[in-house]
Parts: structure tokens; sequence; C-alpha cells
């Protein structure tokens, strides 16, 4: 089948899911799931309907372009001085229960496949410590869940993405370098390299454009759609550019997010609208990809028991123990802190951490099905456990708080931060 014809099945089945996309929420049944069963469905190890592979260019660009409007977008929407009112809840999961999520989950893939080596161990754990909030929309849209404690896992999962970027790049380098596939010597050097000129570009872009761009609308020069375009372009060149100059376009969009938010102070978050939906739309071609590529070959390679044991344990001891160990003093409910280790799901970001990985070590000559397999179980099980459990889960918590004392840690009076896309949000408060 040509590219058209694929092209065409595909907006069909955007057309389709957009009609039904409420109905089959309430059912449990999310974006993903359908997506991703849509791919190993139609893909090449499927019926074969619609051929591409994981060196297609078209593959690979829209993968990555779509991480970097939602991470530019994610980054843009953080209000800092509405997060300093009780920051240090979202600071514990990112500044020790990340760390510790891919410390521990380093050592597991280690010691279950001790012959890939250190390097191996540590990109994985990389690639799959990163959260997704749109896989477990429920928790975060529950009035009845506290705000406090939704904020939390919002921020987590809107920023640890970006803060795992530089470790995958950093692995990479590693892995290719440990392989002997390219020199040795040098390849911290040039992974920081990378990443100090994707920081410069973000910084640029995100502060020379939040400026220009709020002077103008201050100035009533520019609002509405223009200034949507204007955001969308400013993404596209903060990871583009970084790209044109040798650095990392995911670190450049996260940060040029960050930088473009700090400097408009939120005068003009309504920009961000068009680049969330943008890359929203743009992620249900990576979760179709990620079924038509990923989803068969790893159940074929499910005959190894450790991969299928290293993905149950990434989802559960990996995320909880560490994020039971960051919430240590701080007197939450034991429930709390069970729903909030649970609810770390692995999503978009992985799903383009693995292909672009896959992709850097196959460019090598190097074996990347077992890492591919790895992740794919992984991002796999998240989906559909994390999908199904969320409704059912919101309302067993909001049930059991209604028994805590009205002091309790967890109805600490916070204000909103907003971080995910408002596309997939608004949909999922439809249906709450």
């Amino acid at each position: 089948m040509n590219l058209e014809a694929g092209l065409a099945i595909f907006a069909i089945a955007v057309a389709v899911y957009g009609g039904l996309g409420i109905w089959l929420g309430n059912r449990s049944i999310t974006m993903p799931m359908v997506f991703v069963l849509l791919g190993a469905l139609l893909g090449a190890y499927g019926l074969g309907w619609v051929s591409f592979g994981l060196n297609d260019e078209l593959v690979r660009t829209l993968t990555e372009v779509t991480l970097a409007l939602l991470l530019f977008a994610d980054a843009s929407t953080i209000n800092f001085n509405r997060l300093s009112h009780d920051a240090g809840l979202p600071a514990r999961l990112l500044g020790i229960g990340l760390p510790l999520t891919l410390a521990l989950g380093a050592v597991i893939a280690y010691v279950l496949f001790p012959a890939q080596g250190v390097s191996f161990a540590l990109l994985i754990a990389a690639i799959l410590a990163p959260t997704d909030a749109a896989l477990g929309l429920p928790i975060f849209v529950n009035p009845n869940v506290p705000n406090r404690i939704r904020r939390a896992l919002n921020v987590e999962s809107g920023l640890n993405d970006g803060i795992a970027t530089p470790f995958v790049t950093l692995f990479i380098a590693l892995a290719v370098a440990e392989e002997g596939a390219t020199p040795t010597a040098g390849w911290l050097s040039n992974a920081a390299l990378q990443i100090a000129l994707a920081v410069a570009a973000g910084v640029f872009v995100g502060a020379v454009g939040g400026k220009l761009l709020q002077y103008a609308h201050a100035r009533k020069w520019t609002s509405g759609a223009p200034l949507q375009f204007a955001v969308l372009g400013l993404a596209f060149a903060s990871y583009l550019g970084s790209i044109a100059v040798g650095g990392n376009g995911f670190v450049a969009a996260f940060v040029g997010g960050i930088v473009f938010g700090a400097v408009t102070r939120g005068e003009i978050e309504e920009g961000t609208e068009y680049t969330e939906t943008t890359g929203t739309l743009l992620s249900l071609g990576v979760w179709f990809i990620f079924g038509a590529l990923f989803v068969i070959p790893a159940v074929q390679q499910a005959l190894d028991w450790r991969i299928v044991l290293y993905a149950l344990l990434s989802l559960t001891v990996v995320r909880m123990a560490p994020v039971a160990l960051a919430l240590l003093g701080l007197h939450l409910r034991r429930d709390t802190q069970a729903l909030m280790g649970w609810f770390g799901p692995r999503g978009l970001a992985s799903v383009v951490f693995a292909l672009l990985a896959a992709h850097e070590l196959r460019a090598a000559n190097m074996e990347a099905q077992l890492l591919a397999a790895m992740a794919a179980w992984t991002i796999l099980l998240s989906v559909l456990a994390h999908g199904l459990s969320a409704q059912p889960l919101a309302k067993w918590f909001a049930r059991r708080l209604k028994s805590a004392p009205a002091d309790a840690p967890e109805f600490l009076d916070v204000p909103e931060v907003q971080v995910r896309s408002d596309v997939l949000l608004s949909a999922e408060r439809q249906r709450t």
C-alpha cells in the first residue's frame, strides 16, 4: 500500500476517534490504546496495509517534532510563581524520586541482563524514567482527588521528560562508545557539548522570542491565531535551531519553553494553545508508529521471561519505591503514597526515546532488539494498566479520603498549576 493510502487510513481513524472519544473514555478506552492497537493491526507485522520502517525519515521526523513541541508547550505553561506555594512536593518527586528511579531501573536491568553492560542498563532506565499524565487523566481532573496531589503529579509529568532528555543523550553516546562503534575518548565531551549548545539555543530563542512577543502583545500588534502561530514558530526555532548548531533539539525545546514562560510571566499563555494542540494531534501518529513497529516484535520476544519481568518491575518497584522514599517526612497517607507511586505511567517521551535510541544503535551497527522489546513491553503494559485503572482508582481514593481529617496534609490549599495539554484535559473533564 502506498504512503497516500496509509495516511488516508490514519486520517479516517483520527476522525472516527474524534467522534467517539468521550464515549470510549467513559469505558476506560484511551487514545493511546486505540492508536497502538490500530498500528499493530495495520502495520508491517500485522495486515501490512501501512508499511514503514524504523529508519524511515518520516517516522523519525514525526516522532521527534512531536516530543519537541510538547516539551516546549509543557515547560512554557509552568507558572513558577504559583508553583512556589508547596514547591517541595513536586521538587521531591523530581529531585529525589526521578534520580532514584533511574538508578534502581539501571541496577535491575544490569542484574537481569549483565552481558549487555552498564551503558545498556543506564540507557533503558533513562528511557523509561519519564512519566506521562495523559495515560492517567482521571486522576488529574477528578475534583475529589485533592488539588495538592493532582498538582504534584501534573508538574512531575510535565517536567521529568525534559529532565531525562540529557541523560538519554549521554547514555546513547556511552552505549555507542562502549561497543567501540565510536572512539571511546571524547564521548562525554561530545555529548556535553551537544547539551551545552542546546541550552544556549533554548535560552536565546525563549528569551528573545518571549520578550518580543510580550512587547508586541502589550501593544496589541498580535493576539489570537497570529500569536499562537508565533509561539509555534518559537517551539520549532528552538528545536531546529539547536540541531543546526550541533545541539540536542529536545533539550533546547525544553529549555526554550521554560525561559519563554519565565520571561513572559504567563501574560501570553493563550499563545501556547495551538502548540499544545498540534503536539497532541501529532502524538496520535507516534502511538500508531509505536504499535506498528514495536508491539508485535515485542510480543515475539516475550519468550525471554526477563523482558516481561523488567517491565513489571519498572511499573511497580522501580517507580513506587523511589516515590515512597521521596515522600518520607511529609506525613502523607499510605494510600496517597501508593496512588502517587502507581501513577507513573510511561508514555510518549519513552516511545520517542526508544525510537531514537534504537535508530542510533542500529546506525552504529549495534543490536537494538532487546532494548526495543524491553521499552515496548513496559510502555504497552503501562498503556493498558494505567489507562484501565485510572478512573476506578480515582474514585476509590476519593472515597477513602472522605474519612480523612480536614487538616490532613493532602488537603493543603495550593493554587492549580497547569502543565499538560488543555486539549486532553478538557476532553477528560467532560467525562467526569
